[in-house]
């Protein structure tokens, strides 16, 4: 999986944990880096941040979207903004989750293994509904 946020002690945190739940992670520190590593690497699923300087976490997904070889990867949105609209705004552009910061990163690794089990069950658009329903984690 990639993991792309601009901040380094985030990457860190999901490095470590998800790692440590079998998970291999790749990671980009901003949207133009997520589309190369995303074009190159093909992840099982991105953990996508929103506000990066340049490429935001929106274009990201939109320009992934667009592409026939990349609009299939999954993507949870993690981002400080928790916002009703930003929610609905995730699900449009076909995430499959989305975490608000701060974040247990503890339980990451567990959250990520579920969505991975969900999406192979066929449940993609169950989890895009679920998006703007969901409560904050």
């Amino acid at each position: 999986m990639l993991v792309v946020d601009d901040e380094r002690s985030i990457r860190l945190l999901c490095r470590v944990n998800l790692t440590a739940s079998g998970i291999e992670v790749l990671e980009a520190r901003d949207g133009r880096e997520a589309l190369e590593v995303v074009r190159e690497s093909r992840p099982d699923l991105v953990l996508l941040d929103v506000m990066m300087p340049e490429v935001d976490g929106w274009t990201v997904a939109r320009e992934l979207a667009r592409d026939e070889r990349t609009r299939d990867i999954p993507i949870i949105f993690l981002t400080a903004r928790a916002d009703p609209a930003d929610r609905r705004r995730g699900q449009q552009l076909g995430g499959v989750g989305y975490l608000t910061k701060p974040f247990d990163p503890v339980a990451i690794g567990e959250y990520v293994e579920d969505m991975l089990q969900r999406l192979e069950k066929g449940e993609r658009e169950q989890l895009s509904r679920e998006i703007s329903s969901e409560r904050e984690r």
